[in-house]
């Protein structure tokens, strides 16, 4: 089957010896940006946003606030791009643009919610920004929307929503961190929820971007891989889950969304599992499975986000 983009970019990682960060990519900043209280009447978009006081230009989010919002009503969708940990953007990339495609569809379906679409730091084949970064950034992201709430006039009726390596982010966060608060739902577009299995079961690109992204292997890193696995973190208080996963997946088969749908149901946690993706791969090719997922995902917040 077709590589996914995503395996490209991780080999284009692999044969360079170093990578060095520009200087373009560090920013001058002690805190995060302030927000000033806006004209709730109006819609609002506000892009590359500073969460993070970490001096780097990847703790950033765009925020598309919808007119005529409230903190009582106003619901937030906060989405997380994939990109196996060492690529991708919350913007796209030439070969992924998946992200994109869901930002858009949301805009279109969900008028009056209020969106954040954030980026994180990526990890490096010389060592940085290995996990837990991408962990702790995605706290912070959570932590500056929260402490902002009443600024950006937004509810506490949020949703998360991720793709492939920003669905492991999402889940991790739904499942694990219990404040400053926890999302009504989470939303997994074919996300990694085991990442020894997934070491054990992929061929050696993906295992080599694992070992990137967790500083080694199952046996010389067993914290990290179980630390960074959604499923280790599964308990019956987890917020409602939709799982949207291909069939055809060769990059995160689909056994890894079993996994997690299985255990969830076995707490009695709702969960859904949307069928009719059976020939999809790691990311859509089709417009009717973007419609399928767009239903599903109206479908769901509605029954189970209020």
């Amino acid at each position: 089957m077709k590589s996914h983009p995503y395996m490209k970019k991780i080999f284009v990682f692999l044969i360079a010896i170093t990578i060095f960060s520009c200087e373009k990519d560090k920013i001058k900043k002690d805190d995060p940006d302030i927000v000033t209280p806006g004209n709730f009447a109006e819609a609002k978009t506000e892009l590359n946003k500073i969460y993070g006081n970490d001096d780097n230009a990847a703790q950033v989010m765009d925020i598309y606030l919808p007119a005529n919002r409230s903190t009582a009503t106003t619901k937030v969708f906060l989405l997380v791009h994939g990109g196996a940990w060492l690529d991708g953007d919350k913007n796209g990339t030439e070969d992924d643009q998946y992200i994109v495609h869901l930002l858009d569809s949301l805009k279109k379906k969900f008028p009056d919610w209020a969106i954040f679409n954030m980026n994180y730091r990526l990890a490096k084949t010389d060592g940085s920004n290995i996990y837990p970064t991408q962990e702790n950034d995605m706290i912070k992201a959570v932590k500056y929307i929260y402490d902002n709430r009443a600024a950006f006039g937004i509810s506490d009726k949020w949703v998360y929503v991720g793709m492939s390596a920003g669905a492991q982010m999402a889940l991790v966060q739904a499942y694990k961190q219990t404040g400053p608060i926890r999302p009504k739902a989470v939303i997994d577009f074919y996300g990694p929820t085991d990442m020894t299995a997934l070491y054990n079961t992929g061929d050696g690109l993906i295992r080599q971007g694992l070992r990137i992204f967790l500083g080694g292997t199952p046996s010389s890193k067993p914290g990290a891989y179980s630390e960074s696995s959604p499923i280790t973190h599964v308990d019956a208080s987890d917020p409602p889950t939709l799982i949207l996963h291909g069939g055809g997946d060769d990059t995160v088969p689909e056994s890894q969304s079993f996994a997690l749908r299985d255990k969830l149901a076995s707490l009695n946690v709702r969960v859904t599992y949307v069928a009719g993706l059976k020939e999809q791969g790691h990311g859509w090719s089709s417009w009717d499975s973007w419609a399928t997922s767009i239903n599903a995902i109206q479908n769901f917040v509605n029954t189970n986000v209020p």
